[in-house]
């Protein structure tokens, strides 16, 4: 049985592996109803729904509902679904529509968590705290429709500036090794420190965002676990080397703050490698070695999303760049999520100049000019 953890100061108590069910729309009706029942066997209490697909939604309350006193639920508000599309918006006039139909086709009176969906920029987080958008969430709050706010965002820099405010009680954040990490040097021998003399090797703007949540009583919920899959495929992580979901949950587990991980699942058995974590040992969770022993050359040619490559001359963020793109290449088609947060940046892959001024600042080689090229392709 998985342990639960405080979600901040929310007062709610959550399983440490949760149900990520953006991968319903893959399932049949019976195989969903298998996974919840395996999800509910092992104790997950929680679940997110940033899914806009109406279908989606009607199928994940019919799922839950028998036991919904058992889910803590992560609505969000501001993802809708327009002219059969997944659209993130703060137009009112789609957002309080959307939420409401939500919150019926998950067959619920109130959510105990209402996510401001997606916000990936301050500029954006600003006028969100505001205006109208922020205005709606309090009254949602007010009536009792949901029980505690939270945000759902990918941009560090949001999450401290949401932090700061006071007002955001939980946070859902993209956390994994391959996300999180930054060289402790330019020397790519020591690239992640020494885990095992308590080295974080943690991008220092991340290390401080989970302490100050920490502090602050603000509990983490946590998406892209796995990057995508990338991490459970040798071939594709940047370490050179395959984690298992077991691992990959357990680092995010020892960030401060984080109280659920939520797990993408499509079936049972990714279910119950994901629940495996109950009863693992501390050697199957033991991430340690691949991060700190994996060998130099796994890393050259890969992007780490390191951010040593920055500033761009025109402005692009190369490292979500090319997150965004490598999550692509995950699936075929891209899924509209990730090709709805790519689009969402203030400059993409189509706007680089091919100057190559960032390349030389790259410690593993990276030939960012021909990535930026390719991820154009990609998503045009």
């Amino acid at each position: 049985m998985l342990r639960k953890r405080a979600l901040g100061n929310t007062g709610l108590e959550v399983s440490e592996v949760g149900f990520g069910a953006e991968w319903i729309g893959e399932m049949s009706d019976a195989e969903l109803a298998d996974v919840v029942a395996c999800l509910e066997e092992a104790g997950v209490n929680i679940v997110d729904c940033w899914m806009a697909d109406p279908e989606i939604r009607r199928r994940l309350g019919a799922a839950i509902a028998p036991h919904r006193d058992r889910w803590i639920v992560q609505a969000h508000i501001g993802s809708t679904w327009q002219n059969g599309q997944y659209v993130r918006t703060r137009e009112m006039d789609k957002v309080v529509p959307a939420f409401e139909e939500e919150m019926r086709l998950l067959q619920s009176e109130s959510a105990e968590l209402g996510m401001i969906h997606y916000v990936d920029s301050v500029d954006e987080f600003n006028q969100i705290m505001n205006g109208p958008f922020y205005e709606y969430v309090c009254k949602l709050k007010d009536a009792g429709t949901i029980q505690h706010v939270g945000l759902s965002t990918h941009n560090p820099d949001v999450a401290i500036a949401a932090a700061k405010t006071g007002k955001i009680e939980m946070m859902m954040l993209s956390i994994n090794p391959a996300f999180d990490t930054m060289p402790a040097s330019d020397d790519i021998n020591t690239l992640f420190g020494d885990f095992h003399e308590g080295g974080s090797g943690i991008d220092p703007k991340r290390e401080r965002l989970y302490a100050d949540c920490e502090s602050r009583g603000i509990g983490i919920t946590v998406m892209k676990p796995f990057a995508g899959g990338r991490l459970l495929d040798a071939s594709k992580s940047p370490f050179g080397k395959a984690m298992t979901p077991v691992q990959c949950i357990h680092y995010c587990l020892t960030r401060p703050a984080v109280a659920a991980v939520m797990a993408g699942v499509k079936n049972v058995a990714e279910a119950k490698a994901a629940i495996a974590y109950a009863d693992a040992t501390e050697e199957e969770r033991n991430y340690g070695p691949i991060l700190a022993n994996a060998p130099v050359h796994s890393y050259y040619g890969q992007c780490i999303y390191c951010g040593h490559c920055q500033p761009c001359v025109v402005g692009i963020n190369i490292a979500e760049v090319n997150k965004f793109a490598d999550l692509a290449k995950m699936h075929d088609p891209v899924p509209e999520s990730v090709r709805e947060h790519y689009f969402a940046l203030d400059k993409n892959a189509s706007d680089c100049i091919g100057c190559r001024t960032c390349e030389p600042n790259c410690p593993f080689g990276v030939h960012i000019a021909e990535r930026m090229q390719e991820t154009a392709q990609l998503f045009a």
